[in-house]
């Protein structure tokens, strides 16, 4: 199953992707909600009545008709991963953490597929970082590493942009104050379910810059597994439905490379994951700042 959300004069709606289009789940069951959040809530008797409801959707989407929003993009936590990548760490120049590392961004980061990127007037070095996302299907605190899989919604591609001058040179490194800029949290162009996705430790992930490839890994080099992932933040907060995590970015970045490569307006960033699809972005500036 894959869920999209399309803004229209009503708000967000959440659609099921069909034959190439977009249907209101809501539209064809009053009953079921209208956001991806509250359906993931629902559990698998959600799933169940959006199943029934598709072959009653009456109000159809062409995709190319409408504007896409992140899959989910109201979470109430967007949670990301550094150095989580063992062919990026070596980039880095940096040995494999112990543990994972953390560090938030804000929804208001979030964007979908197709939207413009904003390069803010403040920074001067914005790169590029592909990641895998995953996306939480239901509520749980100290989950143990054997179920973690269970609390799996699905997964999406991400981008997790980031101001490397404000990220690494600031007083004391603002990691997050560099990472969540408004539109910094490209995700999309859907949520993809578990039963479609299969293994998330098996799958091919690149970026493209302009057409050209700038980073090509594949899952399996992640350092903390999904499972792993899921385990150690849960014993710190409760992980909600709907709260994004963002895994961590392969080798390639423009940080690393020389001379480095920083986003430009004109720029437009693919990011494609293995049976999840590609998320394009344009990149623009900051105007009226």
């Amino acid at each position: 199953m894959r869920w999209v959300t399309v803004a229209t004069e009503d708000g967000p709606r959440a659609c099921m992707v069909d034959q190439g289009e977009y249907v209101d789940i809501n539209a064809a069951d009053p009953l079921l909600p209208s956001s991806v959040r509250e359906l993931l809530e629902l559990g698998g008797e959600g799933i169940q009545r959006a199943r029934a409801a598709l072959s009653r959707g009456i109000v159809r989407h062409d995709p190319a008709d409408v504007r896409v929003l992140a899959p989910v993009p109201d979470p109430q936590k967007v949670i990301c991963v550094g150095l989580n990548y063992k062919d990026h760490a070596a980039e880095s120049g940096v040995p494999a953490p112990d543990e994972p590392v953390l560090f938030s961004k804000f929804p208001s980061a979030l964007i979908g597929h197709g939207e413009s990127i904003v390069l803010p007037a403040a920074s001067k070095e914005v790169d590029y970082e592909a990641e895998l996302v995953v996306v939480i299907g239901r509520r749980g605190r100290h989950i143990p590493r054997n179920r973690a899989l269970e609390y799996v919604g699905g997964y999406a591609v991400g981008h997790d942009v980031s101001a490397r001058d404000w990220q690494m040179n600031k007083p004391g490194k603002q990691w997050m104050a560099g990472k969540t800029f408004d539109t910094f949290a490209p995700v999309g162009p859907e949520l993809v379910t578990p039963d479609e996705v299969g293994d998330p430790h098996n799958l091919g992930i690149r970026l493209r810059l302009n057409g050209e490839t700038m980073q090509d890994s594949n899952t399996n080099q992640l350092i903390f597994g999904v499972d792993v992932l899921i385990e150690y933040m849960s014993k710190v907060f409760t992980l909600e439905a709907g709260d994004l995590i963002f895994t961590g970015t392969p080798p390639g970045v423009g940080m690393a490379r020389k001379p480095p490569v920083w986003l430009k307006p004109g720029d437009v960033v693919e990011v494609e994951i293995d049976r999840l699809g590609t998320l394009r972005n344009p990149v623009v500036a900051e105007t009226g700042a």
